[in-house]
Formats: structure tokens, sequence, C-alpha cells
């Protein structure tokens, strides 16, 4: 059975202007025109520029729309209309049910009265009588962690502390819309697994929005992606590896080697890929291959035979994998000038399709402290035809 629509935006656009005395000045007159019954122009006016415009999205109980895009995309305007903070200039937004949001830090409470009181008054927003609240009181004080803090005045409170609370009221009241934005990103670990194991249990009951920068925390309680890019849909679907990697497409590697530390006995030249074609600085590879990694080195101290660690980040700069190899090969009378080239081969690289970038350590033994050390001495491009947000993609099969 198809569940019901609780969020639908219908052709919803915001306009902004740069200006703030023009703004005032088309704020009164927009209040006017609305006054009158006037039909207001959705022209874009002198130093006005859409925030955002033509959204248009349904989510369903049940499910939980990512919504992503770099910083100025315009996901915060869209979560304010949908909390009924602002108005859309354009389209309309419909709402069905009692909504929790948690989308700015401490929004909602009143910062002179203490955790317990800010909790039946986020509760009165919410639609639920008082006796409601009571009955969950103490499932909220549990969750939030902050019993002995609870009689405090909530301007006291830390960012965290904030976030526990706010998160304990918007989720244990089972609201059935719950719009969520990067505010989890300031709690402590512990709590945000909480959290996270929260939504998977209020999830079918209620339509989440969640509104992140961390891709591998979308793809863990998302079932659909809406990505924006300068106030418009970019891509919207539930093909939650495609919408990823078109996100990471706006955020280019930095392609320039950085020498974070040297204790001046050795120098990397360059480094490359054997017989993999280069385009916009990126070694070309395909998923599951063989590589041929060479690493030429000038010597300008030694006295001992290096060993090679090599560790691979992806896009956020997370490491996914990494190799240490010893050299048998090196002889160790090398002269000040000298240079000598390394090739190591890494088999099966199961990379899934995506950037990547090198970071080379070479030590005079594994586990030894380092001589060298230089980050992006390499970028990858991985190409495949499947779309996967996680940084392996494994080579199994049914047996």
């Amino acid at each position: 059975m198809t569940k019901e629509v609780l969020i639908k935006a219908e052709n919803v656009g915001k306009k902004f202007c740069k200006d703030l005395k023009r703004s005032l000045w088309y704020g009164a007159k927009d209040l006017v025109q609305t006054a009158t019954g006037t039909e207001r122009s959705i022209e874009l006016r002198k130093d006005e520029f859409w925030a955002v415009q033509d959204i248009n999205f349904e989510v369903r109980r049940g499910e939980c729309l990512g919504l992503i895009g770099h910083n100025g995309a315009g996901k915060s305007t869209l979560l304010k209309m949908l909390n009924g903070l602002i108005r859309p200039d354009t389209g309309r937004i419909t709402m069905r049910g009692r909504i929790g949001a948690l989308i700015e830090l401490g929004a909602g409470f009143n910062p002179i009265l203490t955790g317990r009181e800010n909790i039946f008054n986020n509760a009165a927003i919410l639609g639920f009588t008082k006796k409601e609240a009571m009955a969950k009181l103490d499932e909220i004080i549990a969750f939030s962690e902050i019993e002995d803090f609870l009689d405090m005045p909530v301007q006291n409170y830390s960012s965290g502390m904030r976030v526990r609370l706010g998160f304990a009221v918007a989720a244990q009241m089972e609201p059935d819309i719950l719009l969520i934005d990067e505010v989890l990103a300031v709690g402590d670990m512990g709590f945000v697994l909480k959290c996270f194991r929260h939504i998977d249990d209020i999830l079918p009951k209620t339509a989440v929005i969640f509104v992140s920068h961390s891709m591998p925390i979308v793809s863990r309680i998302c079932n659909q992606i809406l990505l924006m890019n300068n106030g418009k849909v970019e891509f919207l679907g539930e093909d939650i590896g495609k919408g990823i990697n078109q996100y990471y497409q706006h955020f280019s590697l930095d392609s320039q080697s950085v020498e974070l530390f040297t204790d001046g006995t050795l120098k990397l030249i360059g480094a490359s890929l054997e017989d993999k074609a280069i385009s916009n600085d990126r070694f070309l590879i395909g998923w599951n291959e063989n590589i041929n990694l060479h690493i030429r080195i000038k010597v300008l101290r030694l006295t001992h035979s290096p060993s090679f660690n090599i560790a691979i980040y992806n896009q956020e700069q997370r490491g996914v994998a990494e190799a240490m190899v010893e050299s048998t090969t090196l002889k160790r009378e090398y002269l000040p000038g000298d240079e000598f080239t390394v090739i190591i081969k890494i088999k099966n690289l199961c990379l899934s399709k995506g950037l990547y970038s090198i970071t080379l350590v070479v030590s005079e033994s594994i586990g030894s402290r380092p001589r060298l050390k230089v980050g992006g001495a390499l970028q990858l491009q991985v190409t495949d035809s499947k779309q996967i947000w996680t940084s392996y993609l494994l080579d199994a099969e049914i047996l």
C-alpha cells in the first residue's frame, strides 16, 4: 500500500535582495500588495536574486530525503520555508501533521528559561498538550543525557547540550515530519550514533528531511537525494550513489603535491602510474585494475635503504586504504644528488568510482620515524559504470 505524502513542494521559489535598504522597501511594497489583494510580480527587481527556484518534490511517511549541496546552494532557505519560518515567493508547500525541526542550534529555545521549561515550550509549539509532554518527559530527559543540568538556564548550556535537548524533544515527541539540519555535527560521536538509531526507529511513522555535508551519513539514513546547486534542483532520485558522485563533482581535489614533512635527507621528484592516461592532472584507472606506481626520489643524505607507506584518501580526505612496503633491492650507498626510482605494484585495486589522492611517506623502516611525507603526491580518478557511495566496490559473487 502506498504511504501518504506528508511533505510536498510545488514550484517553490524564494528571492532575496542584496541591498538592505532596497530589501526593506521591497518588503513594504509586498506587504501592501498582499493586504490589498494585488497580485505580486515574480520578476526579479533590481539587486534581487533567486535563492531557491522551481523546487518540486514529495516525501511520504517512512521516507527520508537527503538535502545536499555546497554552501550557498539554497538548502537552509528551503528548509526554513518548509518549517514555515519564511514564506515562498512562488509555488506552494504542503505539510501534513506535526512538525519537529532542528534547523538552527538552539532555535526555539528561550535562553533565560531552564531546560525543563523549554521542553514544555517546544512540545507546545509542536502541538502537544502539557499532559502529553509530561507523559514523554522521562524519555526526553533520559535521551538528552543532561539530567544534572535540566534546571539550569539554557543560555548556560554548551552547543552540544543544546543539540542533545533539541533533538530529544523533536524526536521523542514522535512528530509526523522531522526536519534536521547540520546541527548534529556538533554532537559527540556516541550521541550522534544514538540519534541515528532513534531515527531508524521512528522513520516508519515519520517523513524526514535531513541536511548534511557528510555523504556517509546521508547514505546511511536517506532513501532519496535532492542535490541543489545555485538554488535549483540538479539531481533528485533514489540512486544515492549517483547523487553523491554528482555532488562530489563540485569539489575538485587540489592537484598540487605538498611536502608535509622532511628531515632533509630525501626529496620527491615525481610520482606517476605506468601506462595510465591522464585527464585534468589525474591518472585514470578502472575498477579492480593492477597499477604500477613509479616514485622518483632525489637523495640529499641517505645511509639506510628506505621503506614506503602509501595512503589513499577519498574526496572527503578520509583515509580508505594503505600499503606498507620495504625495498630489498635498493642499495644504501647513495651520494648527495643521486636519484632512484621505486616501482610499487598494487594488485586488484577495488576503489569505487570517484576521485582519490595518494599521500606518500618514506621512512627508515616500517613503523619508524618518517624522513619525507608528501600529501597529494598523485591524483587518481577511478572510472566505472556502477554508482555507489562507499569507497570500495568489492569483487564478490554468489556461489
